[in-house]
């Protein structure tokens, strides 16, 4: 049985309302007097473990005018507790929120039951951050279900965030987010509202570009209502980017400068475990959580370790293009280390599901609209032989019922994964589903019927519509369905199911619910 204590618009309310019905904290502490509420950027858990949780805030009363905060550590207390109305404090203690992280808390709560439900908080001086609830994973072995929902690719400008409303609304366990959290540009038409500047390539815009988006109200609601996992895909950073390079900067050793403000950027402002911190222009992301006997969760990084763009060297990967270069064995979208740790995670996989969550399309899409092939480079159609030795990992360790999630591509794809996409009577080995974006414009419809014409192992496609994708795992079967906003440029836009699709244990491939 699912342990919900309160109503879930009771939570939501309590969360975005503040902590005055709510008992005092016990701890006692000097603290500087802020002028403003410290809290404006809300509070987020993630790394899910069946004892442990990561809590996460950063103190910014002037999020957008560099954080408000004075030069010095200032002491930060924190709360856990099996009710919202903090009756029943499980753990807590003091954390100190340093400049040199921009004020953002990063806490490990250990200790914890596994499957269960929890609420957290903090305080500084006499301010009170909202209520956050979060879950522990299941532990080893342990029946029961898994419920959550993926996302990607939320452009501020272009949308609000209607979908994240009523995703904070849903009987979940957890938020997956595939990438593109934040954008460096401006583009798309039509704009809701702006970025207030240019492009971020400093620590400190970057922090401004971070706390401009999670000023949103239904984004910090999200994160407010259920632990999230989080890998990063390439506008963190730089459209299109590829491990060292960018066809925006040619400067092999600026372009790191960038990469290691982003990277800073995005560990301070997300709710990442320690071992993702990172160390100038590199951060380990990747990971495995595990969901008792239901579920393994493979979360990949496909921007920092891969080669080159293929057919198209110092420059942009987005022509349709073809060329024998990007067949190379040595071609790799996930570096060697990473596809070793892989190979590994697949053939230790326990749980009923295997989930791999990536941050792209991995089915083969051929674009052109004629009797040739035309593939987008900075998908995995550029990197044709990694994706096979991931496949053909799947099949010789007979990885159980693997699931790929995906996102980046603005669209509603569900595929069938082979190693030979060509041939219609290939054994299919995984089953894909990757995510439209939350607000991001997508693809034409004249794109969108070459794809299904050209691509037969893509069972459904449709790129007009912009939200996400939930997930309900059991021992019997995987249901995944397609969410969609009926208009993002309306703020309160409700959402409605387009699309709905199952996956049989030991039967890969898309079937229609």
């Amino acid at each position: 049985m699912r342990d919900l204590s309160l109503p879930r618009r009771h939570f939501l309310l309590a969360s975005l309302g503040g902590s005055l019905s709510l008992r005092p904290f016990s701890i006692l502490q000097a603290a500087p007097r802020l002028p403003d509420d410290p809290f404006t950027l809300g509070v987020a858990s993630g790394a899910p473990r069946p004892d442990s949780v990561v809590i996460w805030t950063r103190l910014a009363p002037k999020p957008l005018e560099g954080g408000g905060m004075p030069e010095t550590p200032v002491a930060v207390d924190w709360q856990m507790a099996e009710d919202e109305g903090f009756r029943r404090i499980v753990r807590k203690g003091r954390v100190m929120a340093e400049p040199a992280s921009a004020h953002a808390v990063h806490v490990t709560v250990p200790g914890l039951r596994p499957a269960r439900w929890y609420w957290y908080r903090f305080r500084v001086g006499r301010a009170v951050s909202p209520v956050g609830r979060t879950r522990t994973a299941a532990a080893p072995g342990a029946a029961g279900g898994l419920r959550f929902a993926y996302a990607s690719c939320q452009q501020y400008e272009q949308g609000f965030y209607a979908a994240y409303a009523d995703m904070a609304r849903r009987d979940l366990d957890l938020v997956v987010h595939l990438g593109d959290y934040i954008y460096e540009t401006s583009w798309g038409s039509q704009h809701v509202r702006k970025h207030m500047s240019g492009i971020p390539t400093t620590l400190p815009e970057f922090r401004e570009r971070y706390a401009l988006y999670k000023l949103d109200p239904d984004l910090q609601a999200a994160h407010a209502a259920f632990p999230w996992l989080s890998i990063w895909d390439d506008h963190e950073v730089a459209n299109d980017y590829a491990n060292d390079r960018s066809s925006a900067m040619g400067d092999r050793d600026q372009f790191l400068k960038v990469r290691a403000a982003a990277y800073q950027a995005y560990y301070e402002h997300m709710p990442l475990p320690p071992k993702a911190r990172p160390r100038g222009p590199e951060a380990v992301i990747y990971d495995l959580y595990e969901f008792g006997q239901m579920a393994n969760l493979i979360l990949l990084d496909d921007r920092q370790y891969r080669s080159p763009h293929a057919c198209l060297p110092g420059r942009s990967a987005s022509p349709r293009v073809d060329c024998p270069d990007r067949l190379r064995e040595d071609r790799t979208m996930l570096g060697a280390v990473q596809e070793a740790w892989l190979d590994q995670a697949l053939a230790d996989a326990k749980g009923r599901w295997t989930i791999v969550a990536q941050q792209t399309l991995m089915a083969e899409r051929d674009l052109d609209p004629g009797d040739g092939h035309g593939y987008w480079m900075d998908g995995w159609d550029g990197y044709a032989a990694g994706r096979r030795r991931l496949l053909d990992g799947i099949a010789a360790h007979r990885t159980p019922n693997p699931v790929v999630i995906g996102g980046d591509v603005h669209a509603f794809f569900a595929a069938d994964l082979k190693r030979d996409f060509h041939d219609e009577k290939a054994e299919v080995l995984a089953t894909e589903f990757c995510g439209t974006s939350i607000t991001s414009e997508g693809p034409s419809a004249k794109g969108i019927a070459t794809v299904r014409a050209k691509n037969p192992h893509i069972r459904y496609a449709r790129g007009d519509r912009r939200g996400f994708a939930t997930v309900s795992l059991t021992e019997t079967h995987c249901e995944v369905n397609f969410e969609a906003v009926a208009d993002i440029k309306e703020r309160n836009s409700p959402v409605s199911r387009i699309a709905s699709f199952v996956c049989l244990d030991g039967r890969p491939g898309v079937q229609e619910a």
